[in-house]
Order: C-alpha cells, then sequence, then structure tokens
C-alpha cells in the first residue's frame, strides 16, 4: 500500500496498491480498490510512497561462478598492478590455509594499450603458492610461474585448440594465458566441496536479491551442479529462480549431450529451476582480437577473429536442438558470429517449421547495419549487458582501437534493434560484471561514465528510455525465457516478485541511477530481503 508501483503493464502502467495471496498477485489497482481485500490477518507492506517495480530478471549469468568468486580475490576496480599487487599479497596473508590463490577482475588497459600481465609480478608477492586469476571478462587468465610449473607448461607445451599461451621473445610462457589455454591451469586448482558451493550459493542468492533480483538465467557453469540449487529447492532455501543452461562446447552435438539436456528439461520445468535451455560460444572477445569479424581488425590487419565452431557444424547443431524444442543461446561478439547465429537460427525455422522459438544471441558487441533488423523479423532475442558498453578506458582505448572508428558507431546497438522490432534482454554477464543492475541500468540511459564521459555519451543514438530499459530487465527478460505470462510485469495472476526502491527513478537524474538502493525484495509473496531502513512488514488488526 501507499505506493507508486509501475506495472510493466501497457494495459495499466501505474497503480498505488497491490493484493497478494500465497506466491500470486491477486489484484493491482488504486489503494481504494485494493484496500477491499484486507482482512482480519493480511499483513501490509507500507511502502512510504516509493516506486514499486517488477522484481528484475539478470538474462546473462553464471552464478556458481560468480557466488564462488564472491570467496575469493577481488580484483574489480583495481586500476593499477601495484593495486593488484596489494589485493594479491593482502589476500594471501589472510587466508594462508589456502593451497592456491584464485581471483578475478583485472583489466588489459592496466597493462597498456598492447599488454598483457606478466609473471614475474605475481611471483614477486606469492612466490611460494600457486596464483591464478582470470581477467574481467574470463577470456584471459594470469598466471605466477608456481601456477605454471604445477600445470607443466613449458616452451614445449602447444597451444591447445580455441587457446593461446603468451610466449616472450625466447619462447617462455610469459603468464598470460587467453580462451580456452585456461583450462591447462584451471583443471589443477582445487575444487569446492559440494558444502561450499552450497555456501557459496546462499552467499550469491542474498547478494541477487539485496540488488533486487528476482530470478538469473544460467548462461554456463550451472548445469552440473543442477542437484545443488535442488537440494537448496527441496530445503525451502531458495529465494531466487533459475533458469539454467547446458554448455555446449564444439566442435558437434554428441547424442549424449541431447539425452543429458532432454532429461534436465523433464526433471526441471516449474517456477523455481527450469532447464532444457542450451548456450554455445562462436567467438571470442574484440580485446583479445578473437571476436570473429568480417573484415581485420583496424589496429591489427593480420588479426580477423577466430570462430570456435566450424559453421557447418553449429548450423547442423542448432538445427537439431530447434527441432527439439530447445531454446539456445549463442554468445557471438564479433559482426561475422552474430552474422553466422542469424544465418543458423534462420536456416533452422525454414527446415523445420517452427516458431516462436525466442532463439537468442549473447553479447552482440558488433553487428553489420543489414543485420540490425533481422532481429526483429527473425524473432531472436537480443540478448545485451549494458555495462559492457560502459566508456572507460578498456571501452574508447582498446575496444574502439580495435574494431575502428566505422564499425564501433554499431556498438551494443540496443534502440537499432529495439526500434527495429527486436526484444531486448538486459543482464550482466556477472561475474565478468558486478551483480548489481543499476550501473547497467544507468548506462543504458547515459552511456558515460559516472564522471560524465564522453560528455554526448558512447553512440548516443543506441541509448534507450528509462521505459525500455526496465523492460529488457523485467517483461522483455520474462519473454527471452518463455514465461512472460508468470512473470515481468505486476498484473492479477502472475507471480508476486516485485522490488521496492529508495528512490523514483523516474524522477532521479540519471546520472545518479547507478546509486540506487532497494529497499525491499518479494519473491513468490515473501520479503527475501529488507535494507535496515524499511519498516518491517505491519500486521493488520
Amino acid at each position: 500500500m501507499n505506493a507508486r508501483i509501475y506495472t510493466v503493464n501497457a494495459n495499466q502502467p501505474w497503480a498505488e496498491a497491490v493484493a497478494i495471496r500465497g506466491e500470486k498477485i491477486l489484484a493491482v489497482g488504486s489503494a481504494k480498490e485494493i484496500a477491499g481485500y484486507r482482512g482480519a490477518s493480511t499483513k501490509v507492506i507500507d511502502a512510504q510512497g516509493k516506486l514499486v517495480l517488477p522484481g528484475f530478471t539478470d538474462c546473462h549469468i553464471h552464478f556458481m561462478e560468480g557466488s564462488l568468486v564472491l570467496t575469493q580475490v577481488d580484483l574489480n576496480g583495481s586500476k593499477s598492478v601495484a593495486e593488484i599487487r596489494r589485493r594479491v599479497k593482502a589476500y594471501a596473508e589472510a587466508h594462508p590455509e589456502e593451497k592456491w590463490i584464485l581471483g578475478m577482475g583485472w583489466t588489459y588497459p592496466t597493462f597498456g594499450p598492447s599488454a598483457l600481465p606478466d609473471k614475474k609480478f605475481l611471483d614477486e608477492v606469492v612466490p611460494d603458492r600457486p596464483v591464478f586469476l582470470r581477467a574481467f571478462d574470463g577470456h584471459s587468465s594470469w598466471a605466477n610461474s608456481k601456477a605454471l610449473a604445477m600445470a607443466g607448461i613449458t616452451r614445449d607445451t602447444p597451444d591447445p585448440p580455441n587457446g593461446r599461451i603468451m610466449r616472450d621473445a625466447q619462447g617462455e610462457a610469459t603468464g598470460a594465458l587467453q580462451e580456452s589455454a585456461d583450462d591447462l591451469i584451471d583443471k589443477f586448482t582445487p575444487k569446492p566441496t559440494p558444502e561450499e558451493r552450497l555456501a557459496a550459493l546462499r552467499l550469491g542468492m542474498h547478494e541477487s536479491n539485496k540488488f533486487g533480483l528476482v530470478r538469473v538465467h544460467s548462461a554456463g557453469g550451472d548445469f552440473e551442479w543442477l542437484d545443488l540449487y535442488n537440494q537448496l529447492r527441496q530445503e525451502q532455501e531458495l529465494t531466487l529462480r533459475f533458469y539454467i543452461a547446458y554448455f555446449l562446447d564444439p566442435p558437434e552435438l554428441k547424442p549424449d549431450e541431447i539425452e543429458k539436456i532432454e532429461q534436465a528439461r523433464r526433471t526441471y520445468h516449474d517456477d523455481w529451476i527450469s532447464g532444457g535451455v542450451v548456450k554455445t560460444m562462436l567467438d571470442g572477445v574484440v580485446e583479445a582480437h578473437t571476436a570473429a569479424m568480417l573484415e581485420p581488425y583496424s589496429d591489427d590487419p593480420t588479426k580477423i577473429g577466430k570462430m570456435f565452431w566450424d559453421p557447418a557444424k553449429y548450423k547442423q547443431a542448432v538445427t537439431e536442438l530447434d527441432h527439439r524444442g530447445l531454446q539456445i543461446f549463442t554468445h557471438a561478439i564479433g559482426d561475422k558470429a552474430v552474422r553466422l547465429a542469424l544465418d543458423a537460427y534462420q536456416g533452422a525455422a525454414e527446415t523445420n517449421h517452427t516458431h516462436d522459438m525466442r532463439p537468442r544471441i549473447e553479447h552482440i558487441e558488433t553487428i553489420s547495419a543489414q543485420d540490425i533488423s533481422r532481429f526483429g523479423n527473425l524473432g531472436v532475442v537480443a540478448s545485451f549487458q549494458p555495462l559492457h558498453a560502459y566508456p572507460d578506458e578498456d571501452t574508447l582505448g582498446i575496444w574502439a582501437r580495435n574494431v575502428g572508428q566505422e564499425r564501433a558507431q554499431r556498438a551494443w546497438v540496443w534502440h537499432s534493434i529495439e526500434s527495429t522490432g527486436g526484444v531486448l534482454a538486459f543482464g550482466s554477464d556477472w561475474p565478468v560484471v558486478t551483480l548489481n543492475p543499476w550501473p547497467g541500468v544507468q548506462n543504458a540511459l547515459t552511456r558515460k561514465t559516472k564522471e560524465g564521459d564522453p560528455p554526448g555519451g558512447f553512440v548516443p543514438q543506441e541509448r534507450v528510455s528509462l521505459e525500455d530499459t526496465i523492460k529488457a530487465y523485467t517483461l522483455g527478460a520474462a519473454f527471452a525465457g518463455h514465461r512472460e505470462k508468470k512473470e515481468g510485469s505486476i498484473e492479477a495472476g502472475k507471480l508476486a516478485d516485485l522490488i521496492v526502491l529508495s528512490q523514483d527513478l523516474f524522477k532521479l537524474d540519471p546520472s545518479k541511477v547507478a546509486d540506487m538502493k532497494v529497499s525491499l525484495t518479494m519473491v513468490g509473496g515473501k520479503v527475501v530481503y529488507q535494507a535496515p531502513e524499511q519498516p518491517a512488514t505491519a500486521e493488520m488488526k
């Protein structure tokens, strides 16, 4: 009650109150209308005039990995090698029992325009234990000499398929690894016990609820732990809903993988956990020149990126999955990879005569102008992570330099896809960037740094309105998971997944949105997070 409710329901955009029974919304309307639903034991939440929205969905996340990262060295926001070294040293000293020092979050500009990290920087602070640190985007990693030695990486170790061991002039490994080369070390790192994973998941759910998240779409790394998610569900500990994808590695789709995916779909298909969706990766990232491009990179014309799949085998896999009614997420960053994904989805629909399958492309950092309208025409969902377009040194320096001025004008084309009929679904890619969606909301609105740079915004014509941004985190996100009839807006009959915000988004300066705090998060009619300043739920007498 006493709320300003933005429902994301086009037929009733605004309301003052909402009535909830059990897990679902009973009615939405004026304070007077909803007052009639009060009973002797009705619990009333006084929103104190604050803005209420549907709970947010993060449409692209690596939840298990992110939850575990919460327990490791946090390198996010570190701006120098010295700062990274301080954090690694402090963590190592605080955790003498840890056999490996693991972390994530370093960025490419830290090491200069074209440089990558070197093992010597880590050897000097932790010489006696292996150190293994992933870049913020998960596509490069950094190891010290101890980690390289434990993995048996020498000058004679060949580069793995779809990966690269960076070497110095003498052919020795420098400690920097790209793409699948990080598996050479990762397989030697200690694996968390089920109990440690459960503890991490609980922490991850709490953090998610604190930021206003009610559902996440896993884009890899969670499928093999479905039993742990199910254990939390059986113990009634879930406070977050999960849509969990099977990660399909190239070079092909195998029969035993199809059975695993089908089994997950049969087993998990309720409001809390759903399977039966597939994620795969076509290419890498622009910063490492591994995103597949139609034309050579502007800063290095000898490079054109790398397609992780043989195009014919990828199309064959997509057609088979589509035939079975399985939704597909494809990571495609370069314009060539985006085109291949669109071609594959179009071919599958034509071959199978399927409709409304809602295949998705994840990231879409660059795109050919002629492919923009194909999202709407083909019914392909555009799954973006707004904070990836944050115009910091990495984006304006390395990313824009690598793709060149002409292609940079089609960077993260949110508005262009939405205005040509495509559906936007927003997420974070946590732990690549923060789990907190509000910096992403701000960047969708401004495409400027928190300092206001660049003054006009980075490719400002691709900004989206506040209404469209909210929709991409709510109803668009629900559509992207085939759940728009059950969630994504505040209307009668839908799940009671709501958030109360500390400030009114519609009255707030867009440059202040990143600082938004959530006062209360409700999932399935239950309050799962309440900020200290939010009054406790009052019971009507």
